[in-house]
């Protein structure tokens, strides 16, 4: 298991050159923290898309991803960043996009598959500094 702490991530974060961002969507649970920490550097607005696919094993908990709490946006017009701290399979970040299909948007996660990727060397399993 990889260890990143808060440091290493706010380091790359400075590293990427991401475009100009409206709202940062967060996957939840899991892409909160990364969501909130991008928002942040980023100066957004920061929104959450409450999904689940894995359980607290990583196993698949459904045959796709099910979104749990979806809130009222109104994106029109806005430059959206979806983001999750792991997309390796995609299906969350997929069935994400799905949802956003009409929008502008562009992904990020911390380890994975995505647009931007702060961490793409990183292979193993990653231990999260906001995971106990």
């Amino acid at each position: 298991m990889v260890p990143l702490s808060f440091k290493e991530i706010t380091k790359r974060l400075k590293t990427i050159d991401f475009p100009p961002v409206d709202i940062v969507i967060g996957i939840g649970t899991g892409g909160v923290p990364a969501a909130t920490m991008v928002a942040y550097h980023l100066d957004a607005e920061l929104q959450v898309l409450t999904m689940n696919y894995r359980d607290e094993q990583n196993n698949p908990r459904y045959e796709v991803p099910v979104v749990l709490d979806q809130p009222n946006w109104q994106l029109e017009g806005k430059r959206i960043l979806l983001v999750d701290d792991v997309s390796v399979s995609g299906k969350t970040m997929n069935a994400a996009l799905e949802l956003l299909k009409d929008f502008d948007v562009k992904t990020c996660a911390m380890k994975g598959k995505a647009d931007f990727v702060l961490f793409p060397e990183v292979k193993d399993c990653v231990k999260w500094p906001w995971k106990p």
